[in-house]
């Protein structure tokens, strides 16, 4: 990797290994010999940048290791004691950047950061052996990964312990689910580079989504996505812009290139979050502050003649632009200043809804609806609507099953819907389930192009053989992917009991409908969940709007 041999002492239990030497020697050890006056550890330590330990316990001293050059590099990593025990390094010398074997102390060098991943990668591109540059590959990509923003979702597998590349973490934790892409595919991308791929892959980036997809059952849908928002680099605001989730969310949704997000807030603020963050590339985001943006006046004008006859005054209008950050988000989207908008970091799904739909209403004719994904045992589930509809009537339970189907088959899914209940197709029988057998006639008279029953209960609905068995006569040809529920009481309450308790992948909710994109998140949603409502948003704008 670019250190020259003379530059490097080995030592073994007798001292260093040097030119001449004879006591214990063979042609391995011999390979490493140079010329130097070092005989000891002592003497190699003295002004030394590195140690890299494979040896004992207390092989190292902390007398060594204060004569070792500034900022000195000390991988202990004899286990399960190290050479020399992490806190007492520290206190010896308050400079040296620490890692061992062991796991309760920062920068733990475990051998999963490496071997299952460089096999992986030269087995997927039937590598014939495992060459130095594959080994160089893996190193190099550990590296940059230490240097990434970390997911929350590995901060909360680590009981919330801050991971930010620094001196307690210059490499990544051992469980990150993005070593399996990062390093798979740099050995890849290497054993095809230096000749040794019997069967090269044509296409890295495919093949870095794929192993992806393997941890995360929504990654597929995902990555679709990505895809198509990548080459249109749409501008998403993020109305939250001094929020940390935020800003490192904006981060990653530019540094993949997924679009070009806009960070909503004071800029000095913005920026002294990023200084503190320490995050490398945020200070070229974009930052508009809402109360002196050169827009407002128009943005005033837009909105008071959109509201006027509601009641609202101009004053109204002009404390909504300058004061709320989401009003001033909706109004550049739907002025043509920005594409997409996503929200809901600081505020409600129904505060912030309200906000956002002063300036953005539904297309035409239509209702907003919501649905959320759910990815589990190999299943996709839509639910709707989870968030909007309080109590749907049967012409608006079909109208929410219509535009979820529209959704499910615009993914990809063949919409087969449930009309949920408590009751199956009217045992028992109960005034409260009436609108549930009002929406299949509603659908019955609509012609709709796509499977529905109902009224049934969730099991019969998710199990097509209990189905079969007890009614056979239902119309559904499989299990049902659409579960429209009879009001947002149940909606809201099942779909959240199945993100904390399915074991399943979560996207959503996601806002149909609406006559500009929009989305909002939950406002316990991590940076992952924002960028992923950011490219649904992003992804909407593609469809012209009617």
């Amino acid at each position: 990797m670019g250190v020259k041999h003379e530059n490097v002492l080995m030592c073994d239990r007798s001292g260093v290994v040097y030119q001449g030497r004879e006591d214990g020697m063979n042609q391995w050890k011999s390979a490493h010999a140079v010329k130097t006056d070092a005989r000891t550890l002592a003497d190699a330590l003295k002004g030394a940048d590195v140690f890299l330990g494979l040896s004992a316990a207390k092989a190292m001293s902390t007398d060594m290791l204060k004569s070792m050059a500034d900022r000195p590099i000390v991988f202990a990593m004899a286990n399960p004691e190290p050479e020399i025990m992490p806190d007492a390094a520290k206190k010896a010398r308050p400079d040296a950047i620490i890692a061992t074997g062991r796991s309760d102390y920062p920068n733990q060098v475990n051998n999963v950061l490496g071997f299952p991943y460089i096999f992986r990668g030269a087995l997927d591109v039937r590598a014939t052996a495992i060459n130095e540059e594959m080994k160089i590959a893996a190193a190099h990509a550990i590296a940059m990964l230490a240097r990434e923003d970390v997911p929350d979702e590995v901060t909360d597998a680590y009981s919330g312990e801050s991971m930010r590349y620094g001196e307690d973490y210059i490499i990544p934790a051992p469980f990150d689910p993005r070593l399996i892409s990062a390093v798979s595919s740099a050995v890849a991308r290497a054993a095809m580079t230096s000749g040794v791929a019997k069967k090269p892959i044509d296409d890295l980036e495919s093949y870095r989504r794929d192993l992806s997809a393997r941890l995360d059952p929504t990654a597929s849908f995902l990555q679709e996505v990505f895809e198509r928002i990548t080459p249109e680099n749409k501008r998403v605001v993020f109305t939250e812009g001094e929020e940390e989730v935020s800003i490192r969310a904006a981060l990653a949704f530019s540094n993949s290139g997924y679009g070009h997000p806009v960070l909503l807030g004071r800029e000095v603020r913005i920026k002294q979050i990023i200084a503190d963050m320490g995050l490398d590339g945020a200070s070229d985001l974009e930052i508009i502050n809402a109360k002196i943006s050169d827009h407002n006046k128009d943005y005033i004008v837009f909105l008071y003649k959109k509201l006027s006859r509601r009641g609202v005054l101009q004053r109204d209008c002009q404390r909504m632009v300058n004061h709320d950050r989401n009003v001033f988000a909706a109004c550049m989207v739907a002025n043509g200043h920005a594409d997409a908008l996503v929200t809901g970091m600081t505020r409600s799904f129904q505060a912030s809804f309200e906000y956002v739909t002063q300036v953005i209403g539904p297309k035409k004719g239509k209702e907003f609806v919501t649905t959320s994904m759910l990815v589990s045992r190999g299943r996709t589930v839509f639910m709707g609507d989870t968030s909007i509809h309080e109590r749907p009537s049967g012409e608006q339970i079909a109208d929410i099953a219509e535009v979820i189907a529209q959704k499910a088959r615009s993914m990809g899914h063949i919409p087969r819907v449930a009309i949920l209940s408590f009751s199956n197709f009217g045992s028992p029988e109960s005034e409260i389930t009436q609108t549930a057998r009002e929406a299949v006639a509603v659908l019955d008279r609509r012609k709709v192009k796509f499977e529905y029953e109902g009224e049934m209960t969730a099991d019969i609905a998710l199990d097509y053989d209990l189905m079969q068995s007890r009614y056979p006569f239902s119309r559904l040809t499989g299990a049902a992917n659409i579960l429209v529920m009879p009001g947002l009481h149940s909606a809201n309450i099942s779909f959240k009991l199945m993100q904390q308790l399915g074991g399943g992948s979560v996207i959503g909710p996601m806002i149909l409908n609406g006559e500009y994109p929009f989305q909002i998140i939950p406002m316990s949603a991590s940076v992952s969940d924002l960028v992923n409502a950011a490219a649904l948003a992003a992804y909407e704008s593609l469809t012209p709007q009617e």
